[in-house]
């Protein structure tokens, strides 16, 4: 839609469409040290599950390798990685925790 203005400048309105944020998977990979407990804790605390989830999820990383915890905008993955990984330096396991665009 074009309208003109008074000193015959002719003004194009563009309409933007917004596309949602891209969306990032959030993994946890097994190993062979960190306690099942300890990850069914993780995935309570930063993923918000509940105790049967939690461990449907820790068995899953724990048969194959890696579970995912949940899927959410790139800042927000980021940031649950970044408090899973200190958590787990601090208590001392090597719990490894990435992102994945979906």
């Amino acid at each position: 839609m074009a309208t003109k203005h008074e000193n015959g400048t002719v003004l194009v309105r563009q309409t933007q469409k917004l596309k949602p944020p891209s969306m990032y998977q959030v993994y946890l990979l097994n190993d062979d040290y960190t306690p099942m407990e300890f990850v069914v804790a993780i995935i309570q605390e930063y993923f918000n599950k509940d105790r049967e989830n939690a461990t449907q999820i820790m068995l899953m990383v724990h048969r194959d390798g890696k579970g995912m915890c949940g899927v959410y905008p790139k800042d927000i993955a980021s940031t649950k990685v970044e408090l899973v990984l200190t958590h787990a330096r601090k208590a001392g396991h090597p719990l490894q925790c990435v992102m994945e665009e979906a």
